[in-house]
């Protein structure tokens, strides 16, 4: 990475507002919607240089940067997008979209419902990745973005960029795809279901209408975001950080904190609590759930590739349990039995899933050559 990497500086979202419906997988539509973007760097002139990030569950359009009334409010992904850094914005013109029924200004259960003018609460449509993904090319229709550079995310947020590359795959030069998955294994479900029972059993939840009573479900949301972030962290990432190490130097023969691990979950559960909408976490926990492109191809995920067009980089790491290095892999075979091309590294990390978004320099370093050689490409040169 060079020397010179900082910071895209204070940014300002937008918001887009689209009256056309949108028609959903469900059966469903939605209309009237608002979608916040933000953009950084600058898009060139024949707008062959847009690179859209997609989000993963808990984050946003605010990928990069920080807001001048908020200088702590730094994007999730500050690390990677940014002047200098692997996805330069002094080459790339790129773009964050907050997905549908997201709760960080999107149009989502939160936000008033037409027909009724109350939040849309338990009635808000489900959403898949596939109707993101058909959100955010009219997105890109509005700036008249033709075909990005490349389409990019980690997590879920991979889930988005796997899906652009079959659904619109002309309209995508390269797709990167990082610690992600072609669908989630039976165990990924069964956590996700327990999160989503732990909210949907909160006394406060009142089926999703909570808004009208005043009141939030933090009970669920808290276990919920406990049972999430166990599961990002590794098992040697726990025992470096918290190992026993106890709270108050001994053992208080009750039932509330006795671990450090114990007190870093309930901190990390009280601080989701306070900003994360509980319906928000249904819907994107089951578009988690039920994202699988080899669904209508028989478990054939190279047919389901089978008319993807993009060139491909994936990466994966080693103590990722959530999306194991193994689920990349299917994606590169399938990918390779279709004669795509294709990077994929396994990065040898012990912090989990969470690693994706962490300083990692061989991660880091993989990323910004891949998209030196997206650069060299638009400059006429071989991508």
């Amino acid at each position: 990475m060079s020397t010179s990497a900082g910071s895209v500086g204070a940014v300002t979202p937008q918001a887009l507002c689209f009256d056309e419906p949108l028609a959903l997988q469900s059966g469903a539509s939605i209309a009237g919607y608002t979608l916040m973007i933000e953009t950084y760097g600058t898009l060139n002139s024949d707008k062959s240089n847009a690179v859209l990030i997609c989000h993963a569950l808990n984050a946003s359009h605010h990928v990069a940067g920080y807001y001048a009334d908020q200088p702590k409010n730094i994007g999730w992904w500050d690390n990677m997008v940014g002047p200098g850094k692997p996805v330069d914005t002094k080459r790339f013109f790129v773009i964050g979209i907050n997905n549908l029924g997201s709760c960080f200004g999107s149009t989502g259960p939160m936000h008033p419902n037409p027909a009724t003018g109350k939040p849309y609460g338990a009635d808000f449509p489900v959403v898949t990745v596939e109707d993101w993904v058909n959100a955010q090319a009219r997105v890109a229709d509005r700036l008249g973005i033709r075909q990005f550079a490349a389409v990019m995310g980690g997590s879920l947020g991979g889930m988005q960029a796997l899906a652009w590359s079959i659904l619109y795959p002309d309209r995508l030069q390269h797709c990167v795809v990082i610690a992600s998955t072609p669908k989630l294994s039976a165990q990924n479900i069964a956590f996700n279901d327990v999160a989503r029972q732990a909210i949907l059993t909160d006394p406060d939840f009142h089926g999703g209408d909570f808004y009208a009573h005043g009141v939030v479900p933090r009970r669920g949301l808290r276990v919920a975001r406990m049972i999430g972030h166990i599961t990002y962290l590794s098992d040697d990432d726990m025992a470096e950080k918290f190992g026993r190490d106890l709270k108050a130097g001994d053992y208080q023969f009750g039932y509330g904190v006795d671990f450090e691990i114990e007190s870093y979950l309930r901190y990390q559960g009280d601080k989701f609590s306070d900003y994360f909408d509980a319906n928000t976490y249904l819907l994107i926990t089951k578009a988690l759930d039920y994202f699988d492109p080899a669904r209508h191809t028989g478990g054939d995920l190279a047919a389901a590739l089978a008319h993807t067009q993009a060139s491909f980089l994936l990466a994966s790491f080693t103590t990722d349990w959530r999306f194991s290095p193994e689920r990349s892999r299917e994606i590169v075979q399938a990918l390779i039995s279709n004669r795509r091309t294709v990077s994929y590294a396994e990065i040898d990390a012990p912090h989990g899933h969470d690693a994706f978004l962490l300083d990692d320099a061989r991660y880091l370093n993989l990323v910004a050559a891949y998209f030196n050689r997206i650069d060299a490409g638009l400059q006429g040169g071989t991508a």
